[in-house]
């Protein structure tokens, strides 16, 4: 590890301690990451973003903190956040295990049972570099309709991300949501969880970091590890069951839940994102 003398400074003018070290951590596409190691021995992890938006680390300090309150899964505690940084617990990488995954399946459901006040947050947030509507809904259909998939359906149509016609097919199933995913009052979410944001750490335990937390429906973050692949993924879900089991026949439902996700990355990476959210609606036609 080398010493980059501007993170270093402004590491340690919110830590107040020194900063022995940093070295560069691969991985982020939005944020520079920074491993820092601190004149006591403990390491951290520092992410920095020139000009962010407003609010942007707050939110994500904000969502590890209301997630921590549960109990359940872990996440890294906040040291410090700033409008341009946020610095975290270091968490030390190591190798998924059959009993790590278990572990996780559990907790995780110990979060989502956490429950939440209602649908959406207290506070907007981000999801990657897009901004997040969080402003709260009656039902979990109005919220997910009205601020995850109608939002970003109008921004990948705009950007040419999604033809009209796919944009019709998904714009046809928001008022049959109600209908086809059963209410079961809010829980608290990630609201990211893809396999990127799932750690399993030195210890056989998981970690799980850069939350777009909220309250919504938790087929949603199952939806989400579903979507771009979790290792061990089925002994997950079971173990997730054993602590609450849920509702018949969610494994149906899995593609709705992932059409907020489908259409971030339209508008973030356009592709062929547009074409799967499209064809993900039209089996719910």
């Amino acid at each position: 590890m080398t010493r980059q003398p501007h993170i270093a400074r402004r590491a340690e003018e919110l830590l107040g301690s020194a900063v022995a070290a940093t070295a560069p951590v691969a991985g982020g596409d939005i944020s520079t990451a920074t491993k820092l190691r601190l004149s006591s021995g403990r390491s951290a992890f520092m992410k920095t973003l020139t000009n962010a938006p407003p609010g942007f680390f707050e939110a994500e300090a904000a969502g590890l903190r209301w997630l921590g309150e549960a109990g359940g899964v872990q996440v890294p505690g906040v040291l410090a956040v700033e409008s341009d940084c946020l610095i975290l617990e270091w968490v030390e990488p190591g190798k998924l295990t059959t009993e790590a995954a278990t572990d996780f399946g559990r907790a995780l459901a110990k979060t989502h049972d956490a429950g939440a006040p209602s649908y959406g947050l207290d506070r907007d947030g981000f999801i990657g570099r897009l901004p997040l509507p969080n402003k709260s809904a009656p039902t979990w259909a109005e919220f997910f309709a009205t601020k995850r998939v109608l939002p970003y359906l109008k921004l990948a149509r705009d950007r040419g991300s999604i033809t009209p016609e796919g944009a019709d097919a998904v714009d046809a199933i928001i008022g049959r949501l109600p209908d086809l995913v059963p209410e079961e009052g809010p829980r608290r979410l990630h609201g990211d969880l893809w396999n990127g944001n799932v750690i399993w750490t030195h210890d056989a335990g998981c970690c799980v970091i850069d939350p777009a937390a909220h309250g919504g429906h938790r087929e949603t973050d199952l939806a989400m590890l579903t979507l771009f692949g979790l290792p061990h993924l089925p002994r997950v879900l079971q173990a997730y069951e054993e602590v609450s089991p849920l509702a018949d026949g969610w494994p149906d439902r899995v593609g709705l839940h992932q059409l907020h996700p489908l259409l971030v990355h339209a508008c973030l990476f356009g592709g062929g994102y547009g074409a799967r959210a499209a064809e993900v609606a039209a089996r719910f036609a």
